[in-house]
């Protein structure tokens, strides 16, 4: 069973991921230089450095990337382990410029900054596994963390945004990153293929067939199977198949009696398209 990841730990860490990217050696110096802040860019925001400020308002799972097929993982000793596919969560920031200069000379530091900042971001269609931090790193990601800057969704209007922050309409572009977030820990795990059995039959001359299995699914020879509706039994054989011709398509129990196994019974639905059915003994 492998643990769950925290949606708390996963945001801290994708922060703690995008403050390395705009800390790298290769950044635009303004970006390199600047201080790097997460933190609401309301009226009580005043930063005394400049500063790139990327404010999380909105998490949002991304139905587009919607899996519903369980991802199969091989086990390191034999057989398979299964898990629900894990939530893709679009994680957007705001990414302001902030000055503490005044007048013209803010504006123009901010325009540079939040400029050179878009420039430097928008290089990265995914952010690069060198800058994951934290959870986002061990265990890794099972997708590339998508990116996308100034993209805006349609209809939607960042006024209401800044009159709750009651402050001016400031310069700013959004920044999109989708994660993996996994709230199904529980695994489960399925043994190795061993072997394939191929079972024929003739579309003219259909026949209720199957095998009867022990609980390590070998074949279990002698057992008596009784096609109750029809009072017929046969023996299963040497692999453990039974089967029964001349039997017409419709519901059925199999009873199933052998030694050192509990009586077991089944019922069944023999169709043209479902004429193998097999018994599994529980036991000894």
């Amino acid at each position: 069973m492998r643990g769950n990841r925290k949606g708390g730990v996963v945001f801290d860490d994708l922060d703690a991921s995008l403050a390395a990217l705009l800390a790298d050696a290769a950044a635009l110096p303004e970006v390199r230089a600047a201080d790097v802040s997460f933190a609401v860019p309301d009226k009580d925001f005043t930063p005394g450095q400049p500063t790139l400020d990327l404010f999380l308002h909105e998490v949002q799972e991304n139905r587009a990337l919607r899996d519903v097929t369980p991802i199969l993982r091989p086990m390191p000793a034999d057989g398979w382990q299964s898990e629900q596919p894990p939530l893709r969560v679009d994680c957007t920031y705001l990414v302001t410029a902030w000055s503490p200069k005044t007048g013209a000379l803010r504006a123009a530091e901010e325009h540079r900054l939040l400029g050179r900042a878009l420039l430097w971001l928008g290089r990265f269609p995914v952010l690069p596994d060198q800058y994951a931090q934290g959870t986002l790193r061990t265990p890794p990601q099972p997708y590339p963390l998508a990116t996308s800057v100034a993209q805006t969704r349609e209809g939607q209007s960042m006024g209401e945004f800044w009159t709750a922050l009651g402050i001016a309409p400031r310069p700013a572009f959004s920044l999109t990153v989708t994660i993996a977030m996994q709230p199904f820990p529980e695994t489960e795990t399925f043994p190795a293929l061993s072997a394939v059995q191929l079972r024929t039959g003739l579309i003219d001359e259909p026949e209720l067939y199957g095998r009867v299995l022990d609980a390590q699914l070998d074949g279990v020879v002698g057992a008596a199977v009784t096609l109750v509706e029809a009072n017929h039994t046969v023996a299963s054989d040497g692999s453990g198949e039974f089967r029964f011709g001349a039997v017409p398509f419709g519901s059925y129990t199999l009873a199933v009696t052998s030694a050192g196994h509990p009586d077991t019974s089944r019922r069944i639905d023999y169709e043209y398209a479902a004429q193998a059915h097999d018994v599994i003994l529980t036991g000894p």
